[in-house]
């Protein structure tokens, strides 16, 4: 068995439209001519007895044989991406009578890759969600380019990945292509949504190498980073002193700007004083209301002075409360 390798040139296929040959085409054509394969026979002593016959995969098409001498030529540009090798054979017959002199031989002709391909982004756009303030470093997503030249040759499909758009909030791995965090505390309330651009580009990033492109879309999710806060300092609300308990004495409303869960309130009345043992305050279905309740009977007007107490998965936060009872 034989092996020659070929180099690769530009497939028809691959323009949409006929052009010029560019000088490195035409220099890897001459290559290609210049590296033909030659069968030859001990029995061929130059009388012309002999004939050449090649068979196999793209005899007759991609390859032909001069039958006189055994030179085999590429008839047309090849695509590695499209077939990377061409198994062949060769074979040595009298002229006269078409009798085998000898036992063919089999050629394999293996195509060199060119860096004809750019990377691609298959899975893109990609989205991606993260906590915000997390730490400078976190893994967000890893995104993958694929290069249909052939790897194991030259640096045709050695890819390098860098940020396009994104910066200084996100980095990305050259080799892994795995994007993190690169900038601390991140706020979610100030902004929710990042696009990251990241750019693939074979030759192992150096000049003359194609690329490719895709875009992540990162959200960061809530974590319950901001307490509740009351838009008034103060409240007064009014209640008739023959009031029966239970009756409603006013509403209260606190603001989060956090999300979800984190977002949900719960309302009570810090112990101690006369204003825990007059009133009572629970939180409305949708967790963001405080409705504050008389408890008992007031027997004169009185100024009751209360400290609420709002509670956000462990937040604390004092108000003062002024209720007075109406005559």
């Amino acid at each position: 068995m034989r092996m020659w390798w070929l180099p690769s040139q530009l497939s028809s296929r691959e323009s949409k439209k006929p052009r010029a040959p560019s000088e490195a085409q035409k220099k890897r054509r001459q290559q290609a001519e210049a590296r033909e394969s030659k069968l030859h026979t001990d029995v061929d002593h130059g009388e012309g007895r002999i004939k050449y016959v090649l068979t196999g995969e793209g005899a007759g098409t991609v390859f032909v044989i001069d039958e006189k001498t055994g030179n085999i030529h590429v008839t047309k540009t090849l695509d590695r991406e499209e077939k990377a090798q061409y198994t062949l054979l060769a074979q040595a017959v009298d002229r006269a009578s078409n009798r085998p002199l000898e036992p063919p031989s089999e050629f394999i002709i293996k195509v060199q890759d060119i860096n004809d391909n750019p990377p691609v982004f298959l899975q893109g756009p990609y989205h991606a969600t993260v906590p915000e303030m997390s730490n400078v470093g976190t893994s967000v997503i890893q995104v993958t380019a694929h290069d249909a030249d052939d790897p194991t040759y030259g640096n045709s499909a050695k890819l390098v990945y860098t940020v396009l758009e994104g910066l200084p909030f996100f980095s990305v791995d050259p080799q892994t292509g795995v994007i993190r965090t690169a900038t601390p505390n991140m706020d979610r309330e100030t902004q929710q949504e990042f696009l990251v651009v990241v750019q693939a580009k074979d030759m192992g990033g150096h000049t003359g190498g194609l690329s490719g492109s895709t875009t992540v879309t990162v959200t960061l999710s809530d974590v319950n980073d901001n307490p509740p806060r009351f838009p008034q300092s103060s409240y007064q609300f009014s209640v008739v002193e023959t009031a029966p308990p239970g009756s409603a004495v006013g509403r209260l409303r606190a603001h989060d700007p956090d999300e979800g869960e984190n977002a949900l309130l719960a309302y009570s009345i810090l112990e101690g004083g006369d204003g825990a043992e007059a009133f009572a305050i629970h939180t409305d279905m949708l967790g963001q209301d405080g409705i504050i309740t008389l408890k008992k009977v007031g027997e004169a007007p009185q100024k009751y002075g209360v400290l609420l107490s709002f509670f956000l998965l462990g937040a604390l936060i004092w108000e003062p409360l002024s209720i007075h009872p109406s005559i």
